[in-house]
């Protein structure tokens, strides 16, 4: 395959494990022409995106322009959410490996990248022009999410591609990161075909040149950029907006004990968080208040997950620092489950760790425990208020589907209405939109702003984009 070559998709149908299938696919992608691919989540998207890369069981169709599966490794260079977790459960299971006779450290992300880099040059300028250069000799496994990501797309930029795939190749970035990937692919489209998913249409690169719309496993829309009219009312279908939401109720017969109201919910004096060889941030003083909404930002790697779990009691330095949450001084002897009944919580790292197979709606329901799964009975009141969320996130036909078979954006979905679910006290929003479609986004957006105005949950919301900002939310905290 070269930059010349015609990529060709002619009544395929796909089945990816019996989750998902792409049916009767007609797709022609030009040479010079340079692809968007974009829809709702749960549409097809990333399955699409993999078909290129020579995922999926191919049922009818044909497939002409890219090589054989076989011959498909270094050709074809795809970046998704899906091929980050593999890694990330690749070295998961490192540490369940019964022949092991001391815990596993974990791949360092020098041979991560190794593993398919065929430039050195390029890579090495990469790693520094990303600031990777510290966290060479670390593992893999234990970079942020935004860290994580800069590492998968050095590997995609070294192994040559023929064809490059990029999966929401912007999320999780700095602002700064993004902006370089931005003009790196923008030179490199001048050589390079390439097809990228995203689910913000105000994200697509000037480069881009057609868009194809997927809805239910069907490609039904391909439209080129320059026809104005057409571009205009694909971008206003994705950036539909529900108006009128109502938040569900909680269950009356879950009661918190009651919080000292003369007390802030988190105060942090002095706190520090080092390692051997870094210091994250220090003499930290920071306090908040009930209904005292916060926005947290800064660069990748500048501490914004580790603070967040110096709240939630998950980080061990939080009982070397002087820190009260709810009330409770921690190292005092509460118990991390005191803490964590007064906390929603979405982040990545939980998406990532909710690996179970039970139903969506008893994925809500598991909120009322704060567990990974559902062991506990529920209630008639549980189930009809977790109906009531799936409602307001239109997937009432979705209830009874196993968990693990939604896609990215729409597990997010379903895990940030567990977070909400029983109106904590403090709401801990990490990234919350990272792989949401434009109308899944407002509509969280949407949702976390009459939950900041119902005056019962303070929202603590961790995010790099700017233009998500939230009314409500007036307090900002900057790290880095």
């Amino acid at each position: 395959m070269t930059a010349s070559t015609k990529i060709v998709l002619d009544e395929l149908s796909v089945d990816f494990d019996g989750r998902f299938q792409l049916s009767d696919i007609n797709w022609v992608i030009e040479p010079g022409q340079q692809w968007l691919i974009t829809g709702a989540n749960g549409a097809g998207k990333s399955a699409l995106a993999a078909v290129l890369a020579g995922e999926g069981d191919h049922l009818s169709g044909t497939l002409s322009g890219l090589p054989d599966n076989d011959s498909l490794r270094g050709s074809v260079a795809l970046v998704s959410y899906d091929r980050q977790a593999e890694l990330i459960a690749a070295e998961l299971r490192k540490d369940d490996a019964d022949i092991l006779d001391v815990i596993s450290e974990g791949t360092p992300v020098s041979e991560i990248i190794a593993q398919v880099c065929l430039d050195d040059d390029l890579a090495q300028t990469l790693v520094a022009t990303l600031g990777l250069e510290p966290l060479m000799d670390r593992a893999f496994r234990k970079l942020s999410t935004g860290e994580t990501r800069k590492v998968m797309l050095i590997r995609a930029l070294t192994s040559r591609p023929e064809l490059l795939v990029l999966d929401e190749p912007f999320d999780g970035l700095d602002h700064a990161s993004l902006r370089w990937l931005q003009d790196h692919l923008a030179t490199l489209a001048k050589t390079v075909p390439m097809v990228l998913v995203l689910n913000r249409l105000d994200e697509c690169p000037d480069f881009v040149t057609h868009i194809a719309y997927i809805d239910d496993g069907h490609l039904v829309h391909r439209v080129d950029r320059a026809d104005e009219r057409v571009y205009r009312d694909l971008h206003q279908l994705l950036h539909l907006k529900t108006s009128e939401l109502d938040v569900p109720p909680t269950d009356p017969a879950i009661t918190l004990p009651p919080l000292d109201t003369g007390e802030p919910l988190v105060r942090l004096d002095g706190a520090t968080v080092r390692y051997t060889d870094n210091t994250v941030f220090e003499n930290l003083d920071w306090t908040i208040e009930a209904n005292q909404h916060w926005q947290v930002s800064g660069p990748n790697g500048s501490g914004k997950t580790c603070l967040l779990s110096l709240i939630t009691g998950d980080h061990p330095q939080c009982y070397v620092n002087d820190i009260s949450v709810f009330g409770f001084q921690r190292g005092t002897g509460e118990s991390i489950w005191q803490i964590k009944q007064y906390i929603g919580y979405v982040s990545t790292a939980l998406q990532w760790e909710y690996r179970v197979g039970t139903g969506v709606r008893n994925v809500v329901i598991s909120g009322f425990y704060d567990s990974i799964g559902l062991y506990t009975k529920s209630t008639d009141m549980q189930k009809a208020i977790a109906d009531e969320w799936l409602a307001v996130l239109g997937m009432t036909e979705r209830a009874d589907e196993p968990f693990n078979r939604l896609s990215h954006g729409e597990q997010r979905l379903v895990l940030i209405a567990r977070a909400m679910v029983k109106h904590p006290p403090l709401l801990i929003l990490d990234e919350p939109c990272l792989g949401l479609d434009d109308m899944n986004r407002q509509l969280i957006l949407a949702l976390i702003e009459r939950i900041c105005a119902s005056g019962e949950t303070t929202v603590l919301y961790v995010n790099h984009r700017l233009e998500d900002c939230i009314p409500g939310i007036d307090n900002h905290l900057a790290l880095g």
